[in-house]
């Protein structure tokens, strides 16, 4: 438990460290905005080109890693639209909200700092094959759900379309994979500039986090939330379990990277996409505060099931 505890706190620590400093008037919630754009444009791009272009890839085929995760988004994803509709009685528009939050993890704020604190550089590859594939995946399949309860405009796919062609993470895994490919030596200036920006990653992600929180906090729906929250801590990560150790019988690091990417609190986008669909906001905005703060236990169990730490 200590070592578990060691894992966790350093995380929880700076998303509250974050969280504490809007509420005591020491940062602006302004202030999220401008590191969160700075984690996403800068920091975590170059963390992931340094580590695909330093590690070798696994031989394996990542087929039934990535079908053991995404099938435990296919759980709980039509699980909570239909308990959306049939339940709390919403449209279909903010039942698509619902799904999408309860499968949509917090990657990069959350996921990314704790996963390496867990397995370290053991869990940097199988967690950037995830990712890889993380943010299209579901993204495509928020946009083309919303589109479709209205039918779907040829505007809302080139827009997406755009979204992906130009994400700077998405253009870092692509640049780390082909300088692992072709074995390419990075100049040590570049390498050291590298380094600097992957170093940040960790913790001005988890401090951002920490004033999101703080910006978005509780616009009611509380049970809603809770319910998403049940969803995302507890059985998306149970059914991904099953399926990676149980089924495909992957390999330990794999099966505990995939588990934890699963555990992670409902992420940001869940928001933004409602907030973009004008429905659902502060549902999706309830799920991201309760699931962010429950998690500190959650994750604690499920290093425990995995035996980390």
């Amino acid at each position: 438990m200590t070592d578990i505890l060691a894992i966790i706190l350093p995380v929880f620590g700076l998303i509250f460290l974050g969280f504490f400093a809007v509420k005591t008037g020491i940062l602006s919630p302004s202030t999220g905005e401008g590191l969160s754009d700075y984690v996403f444009a800068l920091a975590v791009p170059a963390l992931i080109f340094r580590t695909l272009s330093t590690n070798s890839l696994p031989n394996t085929s990542p087929w039934g890693y990535w079908i053991a995760y995404f099938a435990g988004v296919a759980v709980v994803w039509p699980l909570a639209m239909l308990l959306a509709r049939r339940v709390f009685g919403r449209s279909s528009q903010e039942a698509v909200v619902h799904g999408f939050a309860a499968g949509q993890s917090n990657t990069v704020l959350v996921g990314i700092p704790l996963i390496l604190a867990a397995y370290g550089e053991a869990g940097a590859v199988p967690l950037f094959l995830l990712i890889a594939i993380h943010l299209p995946v579901m993204m495509t399949l928020g946009t083309l759900n919303m589109e479709a309860t209205g039918g779907i405009s040829r505007a809302g796919f080139l827009r997406l379309l755009r979204i992906l062609a130009t994400h700077p993470i998405l253009l870092a895994l692509i640049a780390g994979l082909i300088a692992s490919w072709l074995s390419l030596s990075i100049p040590e200036t570049a390498r050291t500039i590298i380094d600097g920006l992957g170093a940040s990653a960790s913790p001005v992600a988890l401090v951002a986090m920490g004033i999101t929180l703080a910006r978005y906090g509780l616009k009611g729906e509380i049970a809603t939330a809770t319910t998403l929250t049940f969803l995302k801590l507890m059985v998306h990560p149970f059914a991904v379990w099953i399926l990676a150790h149980f089924i495909f019988g992957l390999e330990p690091v794999f099966t505990g990277v995939a588990v934890l990417f699963a555990s992670m609190p409902c992420g940001i986008n869940g928001y933004l996409l409602a907030a973009r669909y004008k429905t659902g906001e502060a549902v999706a905005s309830g799920a991201i505060t309760i699931s962010t703060a429950l998690s500190v236990i959650t994750v604690a169990f499920w290093l425990w099931v995995l035996g980390v730490g």
